[in-house]
């Protein structure tokens, strides 16, 4: 397969993938927070955030499991089969969601949810698709594009959601079923087939024994997981909550909501053109100054008032994105080659889905008293993820030091 085809295909399967996850976002907080009373907001007589809180969480729990297993099951199977399977699953999963929302059955939007969230775990299997292929500022600049085409499907999903919530609330969940099946009649078009490696050993023993989580062991690699577990828990407190703040603050609805997060996404998707190309010095040291200024602005949007803090959600991409070019293509370089790329690829995409759940739990609970108060702490995470990676790679130099006679 030719390069340029590679990253265009891969970046096109990511496009695709995210705008199917991203769709329900602008339509979730409307639901749980605008007042109106449905059957999804008065389950069991629960407080309608904490059932949003539960909603939020449920999906990226789904994701966990999925980044945990896809990636090391890719490494086994190929690439090909698992992003098929996962594609056609996961546009089975929105349609249950559609389902279950025209009923208006809480307990079967869970189950959906979560089921979607599982098979949309492959994005580990799109980046390894390019780390196994591809080396040194190629592999860099296209690992960035293809965080630009995550991105980008992180503006199209709500703006298409915004679109099309006027032909009715389950609208696009059905635009979703139809992308993740172009997602996969794109995989079948133009992925080769792979010889599946290890042939003798079944699906569930790589599950039980080749997960990313396996990586822990390795001291670098742990630390590396707190480090980006903490700084992804500011990240998604400020991705998984902002839209609620848009609610209370400004007084957006489901539309509004969409429109910011499409400038966001626009800007972040137009910084990886430039966030991707090389650079000196340490990237550890780069991400660093990346992070905390990602830390500065989800705490400033605690802060502000709704012109500022309008103006804080859609340039938080700037700093993210470049956090984004820099550590995936770290990791791949130091890790992919001892360890297998699916395998810490899928770790990094573990860091995000527990990321998720911590905050929507701890949100959960926060938002009660003040949605700001979760903000805050996402911010404060970032802030020490930053600070403890300065010190982790001065550890890391000094080892290296001590080793060399």
């Amino acid at each position: 397969m030719k390069t340029h085809l590679l990253i265009a295909s891969a970046c096109l399967l990511a496009l695709l993938s995210t705008i199917g996850a991203a769709l329900p976002y602008p339509i979730l907080p409307p639901l749980f927070a605008a007042g109106a009373t449905n059957g999804l907001n008065t389950f069991l007589g629960l407080p309608p955030k904490l059932l949003f809180g539960l909603a939020l969480t449920i999906n990226p729990l789904g994701l966990l499991i999925g980044s945990a297993l896809l990636g090391p099951m890719s490494d086994r199977y190929g690439r090909r089969p698992v992003l098929l399977i996962t594609a056609v699953g996961a546009a089975i999963g929105h349609a249950v969601t559609a389902g279950a929302l025209i009923i208006e059955n809480y307990p079967l939007f869970i189950v959906a949810r979560f089921a979607t969230g599982l098979l949309e775990g492959s994005g580990s299997v799109a980046r390894a698709l390019l780390a196994d292929r591809l080396e040194g500022d190629l592999r860099r600049k296209a690992l960035s594009w293809l965080n630009g085409a995550f991105y980008m499907g992180w503006l199209a999903g709500p703006l298409l959601a915004g679109a099309t919530l006027q032909f009715g609330i389950t609208t696009p969940f059905w635009v979703a079923v139809a992308a993740l099946l172009l997602v996969a009649a794109l995989v079948a078009a133009t992925l080769p087939r792979e010889a599946a490696s290890g042939a003798t050993t079944s699906w569930w023993q790589v599950a039980r024994d080749r997960h990313s989580l396996n990586l822990l062991r390795e001291p670098d690699l742990r630390s590396l997981f707190i480090v980006t577990l903490a700084y992804t828990c500011g990240v998604t407190a400020f991705y998984e909550f902002y839209p609620l703040w848009l609610v209370e603050v400004p007084g957006y609805g489901a539309q509004g909501i969409a429109w910011v997060t499409a400038a966001m996404c626009a800007v972040m998707t137009a910084t990886t053109i430039v966030a991707g190309r090389p650079f000196k010095g340490e990237p550890l040291l780069r991400a660093r100054l990346y992070a905390f200024t990602v830390a500065a602005i989800i705490a400033l949007l605690a802060a502000s008032n709704a012109t500022l803090g309008l103006a804080c959600i859609i340039l938080y991409g700037i700093p993210h994105s470049f956090y984004n070019a820099i550590v995936p293509n770290y990791c791949a370089e130091r890790f992919g080659g001892a360890h297998g790329q699916g395998a810490v690829m899928g770790l990094i995409s573990t860091t995000f889905c527990l990321a998720n759940i911590i905050m929507a739990l701890a949100g959960a609970v926060l938002t009660l008293i003040d949605t700001r108060l979760i903000l805050l702490l996402g911010a404060s995470l970032s802030a020490w993820s930053a600070w403890r990676m300065h010190s982790w790679h001065h550890s890391m130099h000094r080892r290296v030091e001590g080793a060399v006679p």
